[in-house]
């Protein structure tokens, strides 16, 4: 189903024309209204009316994650304070939270965003959304609730945890579709399980999963469990929340951007060099409708290709693929760069092995480790040694082989990993650098 038919249809010509009024008034706007981008855009050596085509877009200096911090907490805003009618922060966990504001159009923009997404997953009137995802400074629960209200679903906003409640109301009021994250969605099936609840006789048809990157094989092991189609959702706080891209049902082949709303780039997260089309390379976003913190050519860190063919769907809109890992959270063990996602890629073919797993990095004279703690499928007992051992020995050449670092493989019992309500901890890192 398509929600907006002349925005999400729209030939790429004239798609191009309206990007380009629109960030042309965005650049006018925040060069007069916001400190910060005055002084970076005088220090590049570029005025607003120097940009003049959408290629010109590259002579416009990079927003950082950093650039929000320094800036805390309202530095960014580009309205009065009086139209601001939301705010979000991060977690803030790496340091001062970055903060997001919304005037009321800012809140309309979003909830369309997520109707968009809640119809590619053919969600609309009549159905149930089981909302799992968090309500609060978070902007998970409220992006997805509005727009599936939006679309003429119910809503559950039961937000994450609880699993015994979950699979309760989901079993009772007859949930049709469910918002989490994959790795929830996944303990949640396990939940389900202990609890003797048949997976068949629930209405459950579709899942919406995102805030975490996760892979093919987890999305067939979740349709598989569940019975259900999997969609892929993208979005981050900074540039709205979730809905900036979203997977369509025809295809399930990257996910759609509205670039009505957003200029999407990648580029090379060393250089900054703009790659082209297919390429991998760090997301970078420049939002063109947003009023109360628009942000230009905001560097996400998220490393992924863009997909420019034609969709099946009908959506004339770039597309982006799946996000394989972080420029900044990668893993740097002795000097190679190391993501999650390459092992858990290895790991997700062994129908021994379940998606739960944890990397744990420390130092020992000097030298860097890596362990890797696996569990096993459920249901499943080793009888013997070597066979466990043969099974860590070979998932260790495999990674290995792909990245280049050695490592040491840990098989452990089901439910022996910590799981998490949101997104999952896929990495401890011990060491004092």
């Amino acid at each position: 189903m398509i929600w907006n038919q002349y925005y999400e249809t729209m030939p790429k010509d004239e798609l191009r024309k309206l990007q380009l009024t629109r960030l042309k008034q965005l650049l006018e706007n925040v060069y007069h209204r916001v400190p910060f981008y005055k002084m970076s855009m005088d220090k590049a050596g570029v005025k607003p009316e120097d940009i003049k085509s959408l290629d010109d877009l590259r002579r416009l200096p990079f927003t950082y994650k950093q650039d929000m911090r320094d800036n805390y907490p309202f530095g960014l805003f580009a309205v009065p304070q009086e139209q601001v009618v939301r705010i979000h922060a991060s977690s803030g966990t790496t340091g001062k939270p970055t903060v997001v504001g919304y005037t009321a159009r800012d809140v309309d923009t979003w909830a369309e965003l997520m109707a968009r997404t809640m119809s590619a997953a053919g969600v609309g009137r009549g159905d149930i959304l089981q909302n799992a995802y968090g309500y609060g400074l978070f902007t998970g629960g409220l992006g997805a609730h509005y727009g599936a209200e939006k679309v003429g679903a119910a809503v559950i906003p039961i937000s994450g945890g609880n699993s015994k409640k979950q699979l309760m109301l989901m079993k009772d009021f007859g949930s049709t579709a469910i918002s989490c994250t994959p790795s929830y969605a996944l303990s949640l099936y396990e939940s389900a399980v202990e609890e003797g609840i048949n997976i068949s006789e629930l209405k459950l048809k579709v899942g919406i999963f995102g805030a975490e990157p996760w892979s093919e094989s987890m999305r067939q092991e979740i349709e598989s469990k569940w019975q259900i189609d999997a969609t892929d959702i993208y979005g981050l706080s900074e540039i709205i929340g979730p809905g900036v891209g979203y997977e369509c049902l025809e295809e399930k082949r990257g996910m759609h951007i509205s670039e009505d709303h957003f200029i999407v780039e990648t580029i090379d997260p060393k250089t900054g060099e703009v790659l082209p089309a297919g390429e991998e390379g760090e997301l970078v976003f420049t939002t063109i409708t947003k009023e109360a913190i628009p942000l230009i050519r905001y560097r996400t860190r998220d490393i992924t290709s863009l997909i420019t063919a034609p969709c099946k769907c009908g959506r004339s809109s770039v597309r982006m693929n799946k996000v394989t890992g972080r420029s900044d959270d990668m893993l740097i063990i002795r000097g190679v760069n190391v993501f999650p996602s390459q092992i858990e890629a290895i790991i997700v073919n062994k129908q021994e092995l379940s998606p739960h797993y944890l990397l744990i990095v420390d130092r020992v004279d000097n030298m860097d480790t890596l362990e890797v703690q696996i569990e096993l499928t459920e249901g499943l007992m080793i009888d013997t040694i070597s066979r466990l051992q043969e099974l860590s020995k070979g998932v260790e050449k495999e990674i290995k082989d792909m990245i280049g670092v050695t490592c040491k493989v840990r098989i452990v019992e089901h439910k022996t990993i910590a799981r998490s309500e949101g997104k999952a901890q896929r990495v401890l890192d011990k060491r004092k650098i």
